[in-house]
């Protein structure tokens, strides 16, 4: 009896972890309760399955309290099928081709005298530095976000969350 329930314990254990180790990027994001409008941005943008893709991607992800902080009206207006593009290019300034963890990321503003210039998959740039202990991203804008939570890991990159959208030019 007590090997049976071994068994069953190791099984489980493997088949949960192949589980998570299956979990691309936006299954990080649908797995959160605090992503609910980023994957419905994701979905409206038509972008599942390009961030299912094998990447690798690292993903800033904002908080639900982050797009509740645009200006009013704004959210709606982008989940609209006629500002599908305008969606598409806001969400892929925040993703990064390459797998960039938490530690990568600081060591690269280190090397780079406080600043670290990162090129999104939409083509414009963010801007890492560190404020303390928080890394903080600058938009093309000049407005800031603070990564809130790092190393969220995927079968194809890594989510990072951030407290503000950061919008491109």
């Amino acid at each position: 009896m007590k090997k049976t329930i071994l068994i069953f314990a190791m099984l489980t254990f493997c088949f949960s972890t192949v589980s998570i180790a299956q979990s691309d990027v936006v299954d990080v994001a649908m797995s959160s309760k605090d992503h609910t409008t980023l994957v419905a941005a994701v979905k409206a943008a038509d972008l599942v399955n390009t961030l299912k893709g094998e990447g690798p991607f690292t993903v800033f992800a904002p908080t639900n309290t982050a797009f509740d902080a645009l200006p009013s009206g704004t959210l709606e207006s982008l989940l609209k099928p006629e500002a599908k593009s305008k969606l598409s290019a806001i969400l892929t300034y925040h993703v990064v081709a390459g797998n960039f963890k938490a530690a990568d990321v600081v060591a690269a503003i280190k090397q780079g005298g406080g600043k670290f210039a990162i090129k999104t998959v939409n083509g414009g740039t963010l801007v890492a530095s560190l404020e303390g202990d928080n890394v903080i991203i600058t938009d093309a804008n000049g407005n800031v976000a603070t990564v809130t939570a790092t190393d969220l890991k995927a079968s194809n990159g890594v989510v990072h969350v951030i407290d503000s959208v950061v919008l491109p030019k």
